[in-house]
């Protein structure tokens, strides 16, 4: 009797079928820990990038913090040409133009977002949600010149002295602000579950207490993250506001209106000098030194914000939400 060597039975066809489920296993295996590690390595050299970059700013602005006493260095009067290198009024200034700039962007870019994640029709959505981040390219100079040309004249008609003033700064940084609030806090928004939607208004909640009451506080982290990035976005800029604040290094008058007095931003000053100061001298030092400054306050801004929806997630495992 003989045996045909073709026919396979049902051991081995299930022996064969579970050696193809272990090498294709095994080749999902390598291939995720090939994307593990790719992503962590992006990860660690984010970090040390940035490690390096602190360190330059450390090795070129450190002296600035050892040779000039930090009464002076804080001092109120920045006059470079006397050798009194003051912070006080650069900072103040960064203040004034970011809190306004703050002030005004956040309640435009949040009604924005609520509109076009749960008001706005779909077809809506679809059109103005790109031509929203279509704003965000436009270069930072075109709306310098924009500030120069057209809002800075109509700032001085309304009463100010002068139309290059803090508020003109405030408003074109709310602008270029604009289009990253709206988009984060739209896609915040949107990846909230539709359940809970849903089940807010099938226990009699309007749409506005839904928005208010369910959504808003379910998209809390993406929404500071959101506000975050514009802060940075503010803070950060240089040449729009160096084109429309007047770059007058003192502390405006609390008397005549702070916001509607010329300033001086940090990132500013650091575009204006950096070009005309000898190398290794300590007005060099200390434009780094700014740069030091303006790190710190970055990091300070970026770890607060992950501080909120660290402690916003935490209290939503503990179930307190």
């Amino acid at each position: 009797m003989t045996t045909n060597s073709s026919v396979t039975t049902p051991a081995a066809a299930q022996e064969k079928g579970q050696e193809k489920g272990q090498e294709k296993g095994q080749r999902l295996h390598v291939g995720e820990w090939i994307i593990e590690n790719l992503i962590r390595l992006a990860g660690l050299s984010t970090v040390v990038i940035v490690g390096l970059i602190f360190l330059f700013l450390v090795r070129e602005g450190g002296p600035a913090f050892l040779d000039i006493p930090l009464r002076q260095l804080f001092g109120s009067r920045w006059y470079p040409i006397e050798g009194i290198f003051g912070l006080l009024p650069l900072l103040v200034g960064s203040l004034i133009v970011t809190v306004g700039a703050v002030a005004i962007a956040v309640p435009l870019g949040l009604i924005c977002a609520i509109y076009l994640g749960e008001i706005a029709p779909t077809w809506q959505r679809e059109i103005l949600k790109p031509l929203i981040e279509m704003l965000a390219g436009i270069p930072s100079i075109v709306l310098g010149f924009l500030g120069w040309v057209v809002l800075a004249p109509l700032i001085q008609n309304a009463g100010a002295a002068t139309g290059l003033t803090a508020f003109t700064g405030a408003i074109i940084l709310a602008y270029m602000s604009l289009p990253t609030i709206i988009s984060i806090s739209e896609d915040a928004l949107y990846a909230v579950p539709r359940e809970y939607r849903d089940g807010a208004l099938a226990i009699g909640a309007t749409q506005w207490q839904t928005i208010w009451r369910v959504v808003l506080p379910a998209a809390r982290s993406g929404i500071v993250i959101a506000v975050m990035l514009g802060i940075g976005r503010a803070i950060g800029e240089t040449m729009a506001v160096m084109m429309v604040t007047g770059n007058a290094a003192n502390i405006p008058a609390l008397s005549s209106g702070v916001i509607f007095e010329p300033v001086r931003t940090m990132t500013a000053t650091i575009a204006a000098e950096m070009g005309e100061v000898a190398q290794g001298s300590l007005h060099y030092n200390t434009l780094f030194g700014i740069g030091i400054v303006l790190f710190v306050i970055t990091f300070a801004i970026n770890s607060l914000a992950g501080r909120i929806v660290g402690t916003r997630g935490a209290r939503r495992q503990g179930g307190k939400l």
